[in-house]
């Protein structure tokens, strides 16, 4: 399986800068990218005030080589650019070694929820 990994900092990114990502997430990107073709599946992380990051895991080489091609083309302008106040300072191709499910099973959703 092929994944990329794209990362801007947070370092300089204004206060609530995390609410709005998380909105974003919830409202515009997690539908664009649920059914995407070519994709098997992407995550969304951020440790506040350090970093955002998508991850993606693409079914095919030419499927994350077609993305990755046009992200790259429009990176400093992409939507997280825009919220961030700047470009990512990462995006890295990688190959994924495996993938494992654990015994509580996968759960897609828009947005993350901390349980006790």
């Amino acid at each position: 399986m092929r994944g990329l990994s794209v990362r801007w900092s947070l370092v300089d990114a204004a206060p609530g800068v995390e609410d709005q990502l998380a909105d974003y997430v919830a409202e515009t990107s997690y539908p664009k990218f649920s059914g995407m073709a070519g994709l098997r599946f992407k995550t969304w992380r951020q440790r506040p005030g350090e970093w955002f990051e998508g991850s993606y895991v693409f079914a095919s080489p030419e499927d994350r080589e077609e993305f990755e091609a046009s992200f790259r083309a429009g990176a400093a302008a992409s939507p997280v650019s825009r919220i961030v106040g700047s470009p990512p300072v990462l995006i890295e191709p990688c190959d994924v070694v495996a993938v494992a499910e654990g015994w509580e099973g996968f759960q897609a959703a828009p947005r993350a929820t901390v349980e006790n």
